[in-house]
């Protein structure tokens, strides 16, 4: 039986279907089941071509979750600035977490990386969560301790901490079960909090 001839990419075209494949991987078995032989039979290519584009098996992950760690940050980037820039300081909390639970919804294998990271994941994941979790507390910080601006809570940044993570939750709960926890039923209660929290101005 003849074995099929790879089909000819770009470099840069090939190493987004790497990754690609890489992320398919991690997503449905874990970190622990990746590895250079199973990445390349997938792909139909032959090993050395993964090794040509990231050298090592770290290589390979750490780009993974270089990747997919920007293309989070980068829809927050989108969506953040726009709702934290709202007059009212509780339709300021919605809109955030209006924004974040969407771009869950629209890229759910990304965000399961960054919100549920699986038993093995690499050291460089849990970093980058780290600095992205840090960035979005300070944003919200800000707007907690707008004072004038209808905020003033009396520690804005254990107050942004506690509301990312019920933030982080509600977002765990609609990968886990869209039919259950839907974006509705969670920005409905997350309303309900935020009308008694904060004072409309």
């Amino acid at each position: 039986m003849a074995t099929r001839a790879p089909v000819r990419m770009s470099a840069e075209a090939r190493r987004e279907q790497l990754l690609d494949v890489t992320k398919a991987i991690v997503v449905e078995r874990g970190f622990h089941e990746v590895s250079i032989e199973g990445v390349a039979r997938e792909a139909g290519i032959s090993r050395p071509i993964v090794y040509g584009h990231f050298h090592d098996l770290h290589g390979l992950l750490d780009a993974l979750v270089r990747r997919e760690g920007a293309r989070a940050l980068g829809q927050l980037a989108e969506v953040l600035p726009a709702a934290l820039a709202r007059s009212d300081p509780g339709e300021r909390l919605v809109a955030a977490l209006a924004g974040y639970l969407e771009a869950v919804r629209a890229d759910p294998a990304t965000w399961r990386l960054v919100l549920v990271p699986h038993e093995g994941a690499p050291g460089v994941l849990h970093e980058a969560i780290s600095r992205g979790r840090a960035a979005v507390v300070a944003q919200l910080a800000a707007v907690l301790g707008a004072g004038g601006r209808g905020v003033d809570a009396p520690d804005p940044e254990l107050a942004a901490h506690l509301l990312s993570a019920l933030a982080d939750e509600a977002a765990r709960l609609l990968l886990a079960d869209p039919q259950r926890y839907p974006r509705e039923r969670i920005l409905a209660l997350a309303r309900w909090f935020v009308g008694r929290m904060v004072p409309p101005v």
